[in-house]
C-alpha cells in the first residue's frame, strides 16, 4: 500500500453477518495479493448494554462465546480457499470505537461490511465510520457490490476521484497501484465545480464570462497531475474525466462498472468533506462496489 508501509497486515471485521464475510472473503484475497497475513477481528462491545441497564455475567460470558464461535466460523470458511494464508483470529472485548481506531495503528488496511449486526451493528450508518476513516491510522475499505454469488465484482476498472488535496494525491497513488495490481484500467475523474442547487449552477454559467477557458485549464491541470504516474505505471490505461458538478454523483455512475473506488479521506473543491457529510453517505451507502478510503500519506499531510 502506499502508506503505512511498514505495517503488514489486513484487517477484516467479524461479526456473524453476510457482508462481514463476504467482506473477510475480499480482504484475504488482498492479504494474498499483499502477501501479509490477515487478521480477522470480533469485537464484542458491553459498554452500551452495561451502561443501560444492569445484566448478569453470564449474558456478557455468551455474548463472547457467540463471538468466539464466529471467527472460528469465519476462519474456517476463508482457510477453504486460502490454506496456505496466515490467518490470526482476535475477539476483543472494548468499544467498538476505540477498538477498531487502535487496530488500524498496525494494519496495511481495515476491511468492514457494507453493514452488519452483533457488535457492528450500525457501523457504516453512524458515527463510527467517520471515526474510524477520520481518527484511523490506515485507509478503510468498505464492501459493497456483491453479485449474485455473493461475491464482490472482480472486474472492470479501479475509479479515483481528484481534487489536487493531499488526500486526493494520496488516493491517486493507491488507485494507479491497484490498477496495476488487478491488471486493468484506470478511470480518474476530477470535478472542478460543486454547486448547491441547479439554481446555483445556471447562474454561475451565466456570470463566469471564460467557462471554457475554465474547463481547459482544469483538463491542463489533471494532465500535468497525471503524468508522473503514468510513467510510473506505463501498462496501465487511463480514461480521463473533467466533469462539472456533484461529485458523488459522478463517481457513483462510474463506479457501475468498476471492481474498486477510491476516495481521500477529505479534499478540497468538488471533494470538501467528503466523508464528513453527504457526499460520505452516499458512496458508503450506495456504492456499487468495494470503496477503498485513502488517509494522507506523511509526505503529503
Amino acid at each position: 500500500m502506499t502508506e503505512n508501509s511498514t505495517a503488514r497486515t489486513v484487517v477484516a471485521g467479524v461479526d456473524g453477518s453476510t457482508p462481514a464475510l463476504q467482506a473477510a472473503r475480499w480482504a484475504a484475497e488482498e492479504a494474498v495479493r499483499r502477501k501479509v497475513p490477515l487478521r480477522l477481528v470480533q469485537v464484542v462491545d458491553i459498554t452500551s448494554v452495561a451502561a443501560e441497564f444492569p445484566v448478569p455475567r453470564d449474558f456478557f460470558t455468551a455474548m463472547e462465546e457467540e463471538g468466539r464461535r464466529q471467527l472460528a466460523e469465519t476462519e474456517a470458511t476463508i482457510r477453504q480457499d486460502h490454506p496456505e494464508l496466515d490467518i490470526d483470529a482476535v475477539l476483543r472485548v472494548d468499544n467498538l470505537v476505540r477498538a477498531l481506531i487502535g487496530m488500524s495503528h498496525d494494519a496495511d488496511l481495515m476491511v468492514l461490511g457494507a453493514r452488519g449486526s452483533g457488535g457492528f451493528r450500525g457501523l457504516l450508518t453512524g458515527s463510527t465510520a467517520v471515526a474510524l476513516v477520520a481518527h484511523g491510522h490506515c485507509p478503510v475499505a468498505v464492501i459493497r457490490g456483491a453479485g449474485a454469488d455473493g461475491a464482490p465484482p472482480s472486474h472492470g476498472p479501479v475509479v479515483v476521484g481528484v481534487d489536487g488535496s493531499p488526500t486526493s494525491e494520496a488516493a491517486l497513488a493507491t488507485a494507479f497501484e491497484e490498477a496495476a495490481a488487478r491488471d486493468t484500467d484506470l478511470t480518474v475523474l476530477h470535478t472542478w465545480v460543486e454547486y448547491a442547487s441547479d439554481v446555483a449552477y445556471a447562474s454561475a454559467r451565466q456570470y463566469f464570462i471564460d467557462w471554457e477557458g475554465l474547463e481547459t485549464r482544469e483538463h491542463a491541470v489533471l494532465a500535468e497531475r497525471l503524468a508522473g504516474w503514468q510513467e510510473k505505471y506505463p501498462d496501465v490505461p487511463v480514461r480521463r474525466i473533467v466533469a462539472e458538478g456533484r461529485a458523488a454523483k459522478r463517481l457513483l455512475e462510474l463506479a457501475a462498472d468498476a471492481q474498486l473506488l477510491v476516495v481521500g479521506s477529505r479534499g478540497r473543491g468538488g471533494f470538501t468533506g467528503m466523508l464528513l457529510g453527504s457526499t460520505s453517505q452516499a458512496l458508503i451507502h450506495h456504492a456499487p462496489c468495494p470503496l477503498l478510503i485513502v488517509r494522507p500519506t506523511a509526505a503529503s499531510s
